[in-house]
């Protein structure tokens, strides 16, 4: 079994489109989850997709995060109820946006050493 492409460690992304981010000095193509633990590959593709296992990486580290931002693509789309559900009864504050957007409040919170991770949808 091949492990998951990641790094491991929370850095600022440095720029996204093309269908994928650059970060830390590397290149990824697809989606990534910013966590405490590093920057990892994340297998969705849109917001019609998620769901509240999208997210079990993320919940599992709730004592570690008090702000989550939600990349959904080019535009602002609904996050499912399920998964604001989730978030709410884990604690963790969620706010979905473009992906530009939130890949630019994640960078801003985290220079700030704020408590934050980020989904964040690749886009074109």
């Amino acid at each position: 079994m091949r492990a998951r492409a990641h790094l491991p460690q929370q850095v600022p992304i440095d720029a996204y489109g093309n269908g994928g981010f650059r970060f830390g000095g590397m290149s990824h193509k697809g989606s990534i989850l910013c966590l405490p633990t590093g920057i990892w590959a994340w297998s969705v593709a849109s917001v019609e997709s998620l769901d509240v296992t999208s997210f079990g990486e993320v919940l599992a580290l709730r004592d570690q995060l008090s702000l989550f931002f939600l990349g959904t693509g080019t535009a602002l789309l609904p996050t499912p109820r399920d998964v604001r559900v989730a978030f709410g009864d884990a604690g963790v504050a969620l706010e979905a946006m473009d992906t530009g957007a939130a890949a630019r409040t994640y960078n801003m919170l985290l220079a700030e050493g704020r408590q934050v991770g980020a989904a964040l949808i690749a886009v074109a």
